[in-house]
């Protein structure tokens, strides 16, 4: 299954309208190792990707990494920090607009899919190489996606109390959800026929379904 998304940047992973990608990272030295890396990890994998690797596609010297990362693994973790920071921040925005579950749980989910489509390497890093960091590191990443969790949790319940969905396992139900928010990272394909727009529509569409959601 193949979508497309024309208007974004492949090598930033943002589309227009966005902040300056990576901003938040500093000096532009260490942001272009950051993008190089990021479309490394995205086509190769982290292990099969070497520092030298990275700081050829920055177009620096393999030393000039060294000043800005101490190890691979740092840069991984900086990726992935900024990566579900973002994320999370997507969804709870969605989540707390004003309105019913139903439609709470469709802006959640259909902005958590054009955030995964419309940077999917990006997120295919972050959600894919969660294994590769150290185990601080992986920890503290986890609990990012557990508040990612909470927060669709949390219109479950919502929809559930409300008596507008029939979700007998709100656990359960979440972790499917996320599951296939998330996959979307690792199929969508710019060169396909559905923009992240519609791709969020669509899912929308089929997560209200899945709860049984009703008026």
């Amino acid at each position: 299954m193949n979508a497309t998304g024309g208007t974004t940047d492949e090598t930033t992973g943002e589309q227009p309208g966005d902040e300056v990608p990576w901003g938040e990272v500093t000096p532009e030295a260490a942001r272009k190792l950051l993008v190089a890396a990021v479309a490394a990890f995205a086509e190769r994998g982290y292990h099969a990707t070497t520092t030298r690797d990275i700081a050829g596609r920055a177009g620096m010297s393999p030393a000039a990494l060294y000043i800005h990362y101490r190890t691979k693994e740092e840069l991984l973790h900086r990726i992935s920090r900024i990566g579900h920071d973002r994320a999370l921040a997507v969804l709870s925005a969605a989540a707390d607009r004003p309105g019913t579950p139903g439609e709470r749980l469709a802006d959640a989910v259909s902005s958590f899919v054009r955030w995964h489509a419309g940077r999917h390497d990006t997120a295919r890093v972050v959600q894919y190489e969660l294994d590769a960091l150290s185990p601080e590191h992986r920890a503290e990443i986890v609990e990012l996606r557990r508040s990612s969790d909470a927060v669709v949790r949390g219109i479950l319940r919502d929809g559930v109390a409300a008596g507008e969905f029939d979700v007998p396992d709100v656990p359960g139900t979440t972790l499917a959800v996320l599951s296939l928010c998330i996959d979307v990272a690792r199929w969508f394909n710019v060169r396909g026929r559905r923009t992240p727009e519609e791709v969020g529509e669509l899912y929308a569409d089929l997560v209200l379904r899945m709860v049984a959601a009703r008026p």
